[in-house]
């Protein structure tokens, strides 16, 4: 059975306003709606390392969503880039954007993404890791990039389908759709499974 068959009776909701997210979901042939959710992102930085962030993240948005119904599917996912031992999450403005990838620069660093599925019935969160490696960036390339691109709502300050991902990525190992911001791929048999 296709999932697009096995969900044709259910009310998908994806619980983001990500247009990246929108159209990952969107390309696994799913209908879907989105709702926004204001949650409370913070999370203990002593407690928390690495995916466990991301699962928490999602997990807590998934939560927050307390109007579900009986044929409601809910889809929270949560995204972090690791470096050094470090979560660098989201820029809030130009200095901060440019401290982010000048540490990205020139090294390898880990995307985390977490989603959570939850049915009125049920609940499951997953994880997935993408290794990236990027180039030695300039200052002025990363400059152009953010004040271009304005990278403000992205985990380390960057989304890897914009320019700088075409000049600033030399390698990857792992899911591109997880840096993107969603694990296509291990949504789909999760989705299956559920």
């Amino acid at each position: 059975m296709l999932l697009t068959e096995k969900f044709k009776e259910a009310n998908i909701i994806l619980a983001s306003q990500s247009p990246r997210r929108k159209e990952l979901l969107a390309g696994l042939g799913l209908q879907f709606s989105t709702v926004s959710l204001d949650i409370d992102e913070s999370f203990d930085r002593d407690q928390f390392k690495k995916e466990q962030i991301t699962a928490y993240l999602s997990a807590k948005k998934a939560k927050a969503y307390s109007a579900i119904q009986p044929n409601d599917l809910i889809i929270t996912s949560d995204t972090t880039v690791w470096l050094d031992d470090e979560s660098l999450e989201k820029a809030s403005n130009r200095e901060e954007a440019y401290e982010m990838i000048k540490k990205l620069s020139g090294k390898t660093h880990s995307v985390y993404t977490s989603v959570t599925i939850r049915s009125i019935e049920k609940e499951v969160t997953f994880s997935d890791e993408t290794q990236v490696t990027f180039t030695e960036l300039s200052d002025e390339e990363i400059y152009f990039y953010i004040d271009h691109y304005k990278p403000f709502d992205k985990a380390g300050a960057y989304g890897v389908q914009e320019w700088i991902g075409y000049i600033g990525v030399d390698n990857m190992n792992g899911s591109y759709f997880n840096v993107m911001g969603l694990p296509t791929h291990k949504l789909y048999k999760e989705l299956m499974k559920f």
